[in-house]
């Protein structure tokens, strides 16, 4: 044999090893067990720390949080905002809606994870870590008077093991500046009792931080629990038979086919208990049970009723599609502050339409009743174009009329987080003042001068009232550029 034919052979064992390894890693029975023992560990914290609440950092730690045990608000916590050079207190996911959970119970736990090659989240080590030092500097910053001199913790604290003295030292130089930014805000901070102080746990550590009794704490301790245990490989033989995956909850879309977190827990003892070869199957059956159920009972009545945004009185609300029951409304629930109500609905032209699709009509059209708007737009930068020469315009005549007939406005899209907040954004924007109140003039016009600040401030109004808005960037831009930029200087261009 050649030397050539050695290398060659060599290197193709290798690639062979490597996706084995892929595939290994990707396999749902190691995946769904290695999450089962890190949900161990999880519950162990859990009985650690009782009278605090637990909360998954979405979306990797709604896989580890039983949802029995969780508390209804999640975290956003994005581990983006704690990469190396990119670090930030990002005023579009503030967390803001946390603080009353943890002031109420001095405290709070937040899960996560991570692949291969860390110990815990950048989310965890550092996202969190700004958190803290950013809310309890602008709490400083806006109630100095009220604290008259009392100590107040403003330092920065991240886990050694995880973020060097280097990076921390980087951090802590932009704090202050993070901090004016959200005390000169529209977010309402809440009167904290104590300053708020990070701390961690993950599967290496020997010895849980103890808590002193609530009334002896100096700080609301927030408890940054890493679910997976590090493996320098990402993957470690167990002798249950699986191979342990680090971080398995994490991408759940390249191995679970169609399964979710809420799936998982329903049926959790089921799945577990299957063997290797039941498991594909298995999760076949629980994915298509789930859509059908979902398809026979969803729609009957309100799944979650929509979301005021309470800085303009809940004239505008927010919600899902899957939250909408099968017939619309004339009027919102009395939970819902009750009232006439008209809907801006769309969807995107690739997802599986559901019964409130506009079917065999023209998909772009006010339904028969004239208080629905039901409007499609395609998927990539076809789609952005069409939000903002049809979309947007199109919602904004809507709406005026609307409003001259002395409806709320429910703005609704498949996933709630995203079209629908750039669409409310908009009306916030033209129809709305800066102190929330509905301003047209005579001929039904808006009245309201825009630029990027006030474009900034309602959009931090919904995130306060509807923290699961999440608006893509391309989303804001199209928004600011329908706002700021007359229709004939909007260029395809800056599409591109």
């Amino acid at each position: 044999m050649s030397e050539g034919d050695g290398a060659f052979d060599a290197r193709n064992e290798q690639v062979q090893a490597l996706n084995l390894l892929r595939k290994e890693s990707l396999d749902m029975f190691n995946r769904l067990h290695s999450i089962s023992e890190d949900v161990n560990f999880v519950e162990e914290v859990y009985q650690a720390y009782p009278d605090i609440p637990i909360l998954p950092n979405l979306r990797c730690g709604a896989w580890y949080t039983d949802p029995k045990i969780a508390a209804k608000e999640p975290g956003y916590f994005k581990s983006t905002d704690g990469h190396y050079g990119n670090w930030s207190f990002n005023l579009r996911r503030p967390n803001l809606h946390l603080l009353p959970l943890a002031v109420s119970c001095h405290g709070m736990i937040i899960v996560d994870s991570t692949r291969a090659g860390k110990r815990m989240p950048d989310a965890l080590s550092k996202t969190v870590p700004i958190w803290c030092a950013v809310i309890n500097r602008a709490v400083l910053r806006l109630r100095e008077e009220e604290l008259d001199g009392k100590p107040w913790d403003t330092r920065l604290y991240t886990p050694p093991v995880a973020v060097s003295a280097q990076e921390h030292r980087q951090i802590e130089e932009r704090l202050d500046e993070w901090a004016r930014s959200l005390a000169e805000s529209s977010y309402i901070l809440p009167c904290l009792p104590q300053p708020l102080r990070p701390l961690w746990i993950t599967p290496a550590t020997s010895v849980f931080p103890p808590l002193p009794p609530k009334d002896e704490r100096s700080f609301i301790s927030i408890v940054c629990v890493s679910a997976s245990k590090q493996i320098a490989s990402g993957m470690e033989r167990r002798q249950g038979g699986f191979a342990y995956v680090q971080g398995s909850g994490d991408d759940h879309e390249l191995w679970g086919k169609g399964l979710t977190p809420e799936i998982f827990w329903e049926n959790r003892e089921t799945l577990l208990e299957s063997s290797r070869s039941e498991i594909p199957s298995m999760v076949e059956k629980l994915v298509e049970g789930n859509r059908q159920r979902a398809a026979r009972h969803a729609n009957a009545k309100w799944t979650a009723l929509p979301t005021p945004i309470a800085r303009v009185a809940g004239v505008l609300l927010l919600c899902k599609t899957a939250d909408l029951p099968d017939t619309l409304p004339e009027s919102l629930p009395p939970d819902s502050g009750g009232g006439r109500v008209a809907y801006v609905i769309v969807h995107h032209k690739g997802n599986v339409k559901t019964a409130i699709s506009p079917g065999d009509v023209d998909e772009n059209a006010v339904d028969a009743y004239s208080n629905v708007l039901r409007l499609s737009t395609p998927e990539g930068k076809k789609g952005q174009m069409h939000f903002l020469e049809v979309i947007l315009p199109q919602s904004m005549s809507f709406v005026c009329s609307q409003f001259a007939n002395e409806r709320r406005i429910c703005f609704v899209c498949d996933d709630g987080r995203d079209v629908s907040v750039g669409i409310a954004l908009a009306a916030l924007q033209k129809f709305f003042d800066d102190s929330g109140r509905l301003t047209l003039s005579e001929e039904g016009n808006p009245v309201i001068r825009a630029d990027k600040e006030t474009i900034r401030t309602r959009l931090q109004w919904i995130i306060t009232s509807y923290p699961l808005a999440n608006p893509s960037r391309t989303t804001l831009k199209r928004v600011n550029e329908f706002l700021l930029t007359p229709s004939s200087f909007r260029s395809k261009a800056s599409i591109a």
